[in-house]
């Protein structure tokens, strides 16, 4: 395993102290809340590093074309998902909460899908899928923060959410119905 994946698991590990910070928060332990935000703040700074490594050591690998995106979206709707339930005095709406993990839920089918039908699958990230990623962390840093701009920071990540999830899925259709000369039978 690269340097990279192993940022991309320790990523993916630090979820569930970030879930149980929220769910143990309450105004008078309030230390939980930054808490919580450490441990995000922490996560993105690695997302940023493993993918700055990967890059500049030219070392990809099929484990990290998994591990890196299943990390950040088990972070993202993680946090999503506890900040609408968890009320930390400003929080998501559900109609927020809902399209975000409508778009990760409906990218992930698709990839299961053509990887089903291909057998292969390489993706990569876009520049609408790395805006999105961007405004949904900053989204999350903001509600922990309790800023009260927050909503404009959710209705930014929302728009980049449901650009990208349009984008990969026309990318998904024409992967999936692309001719694959190689295994056409004449």
């Amino acid at each position: 395993m690269n340097f990279a994946n192993k940022i991309s698991t320790f990523r993916l590990l630090s979820v569930p102290f970030f879930i149980s910070t929220l769910i143990y928060y309450s105004p008078d332990r309030d230390i939980l809340r930054f808490l919580a935000l450490g441990i995000f703040f922490l996560a993105v700074i690695s997302d940023a590093i493993d993918g700055y490594i990967a890059r500049k050591t030219k070392d990809k690998s099929k484990a990290g074309l998994v591990l890196d995106p299943l990390a950040d979206k088990v972070l993202l709707m993680s946090a999503f998902i506890c900040l609408y339930f968890i009320n930390t005095g400003v929080k998501f709406p559900l109609w927020v909460v809902l399209i975000v993990i409508s778009r990760d839920l409906i990218i992930l089918l698709g990839a299961v899908v053509i990887f089903i039908v291909k057998q292969d699958i390489s993706s990569s990230p876009t520049r609408w899928g790395k805006l999105t990623t961007t405004f949904q962390m900053l989204s999350v840093i903001s509600v922990l923060l309790k800023l009260s701009f927050s909503y404009y920071l959710w209705w930014l990540a929302v728009a980049f959410t449901i650009i990208s999830g349009i984008d990969y899925t026309i990318r998904g259709f024409k992967i999936l119905y692309a001719v694959d000369n190689s295994r056409v039978i004449s």
